[in-house]
């Protein structure tokens, strides 16, 4: 079998199930041969574990399409319509996806290290265990909620790290100082945690939340000082941290993501 009737072979299986008005063999035989295909009509095409590397792709209609675990790396994905697009545990490094629309885009365990993309861009994506994502590409919200999300998985280091640049993005949002005083006494440190709580009850303080501010001040006196420790426990009791824990408990994203929840 010649290399040509093998990609024909490809792009009739990757049509299978999708509609005429989408992608046609010869537009996946452009697409898998030559790697170019700007401005193409690729929705709900199926290019699962597809080799698109060095691909360009600039302005192309990509929305619904499965690319989950297709090698993307340096792909120029310029303008492309990536909205509702599978990209799971896909290699997306060096990609350009400036100007990329990426609405309910699914990013979970992609490698996007070194990508480029627009300020805020993945705040309307599933991106998590995705490799590569920076700070710098995050909102507060973002790397709030990052922190959330780690925590509520037990994964307290990580969350640190989370709720860390969240503080370094805004630093007088107190909440970002309870949540990560929380994950540094789940951790054992306990120092860090009564500074990280006293320095939440200062800006509770200043916006005038003056309850707040006294339960966080004892809840570190209680942390530090190990007369006032519950036995087998911290010291921090719920009813002495039941509001900042019920917040981080139930808190949720800060920004609720609007965008039609994934089917799989």
């Amino acid at each position: 079998m010649n290399r040509r009737h093998w990609i024909t072979l490809m792009a009739a299986s990757a049509l299978v199930a999708m509609p005429a008005a989408h992608a046609g063999d010869e537009t996946l035989i452009r697409l898998l041969e030559k790697r170019s295909c700007a401005r193409c009509n690729l929705a709900d095409a199926d290019l699962v574990y597809a080799d698109l590397r060095e691909a360009n792709l600039k302005g192309a209609k990509l929305q619904r399409a499965n690319l989950s675990q297709a090698r993307l790396d340096g792909a120029q994905l310029m303008g492309a319509d990536l909205s509702f697009t599978s990209l799971l545990g896909a290699s997306l490094r060096g990609a350009d996806l400036r100007g990329a629309k990426l609405e309910g885009t699914d990013l979970r365990q992609a490698d996007i290290s070194g990508a480029q993309l627009d300020p805020g861009a993945l705040s309307r994506t599933h991106w998590e265990k995705a490799r590569g994502v920076s700070a710098t590409q995050l909102s507060f919200a973002e790397l709030h909620n990052a922190g959330v999300e780690a925590s509520k998985a037990g994964r307290q280091p990580e969350a640190e790290r989370w709720f860390s640049e969240a503080i370094r993005r805004q630093p007088d949002s107190a909440i970002s100082w309870v949540a990560r005083g929380i994950s540094r006494n789940e951790q054992g440190n306990v120092e860090a945690a009564a500074a990280d709580f006293n320095y939440a009850a200062t800006l509770y303080r200043a916006q005038g939340e003056e309850s707040e501010s006294r339960q966080l001040e004892r809840a570190a006196v209680s942390l530090v000082q190990p007369e006032k420790k519950k036995p087998g426990g911290t010291g921090m009791g719920s009813q002495m941290l039941s509001g900042a824990l019920a917040v981080i408990q139930f808190l949720g994203p800060i920004a609720v993501k609007a965008f039609v929840p994934m089917g799989i």
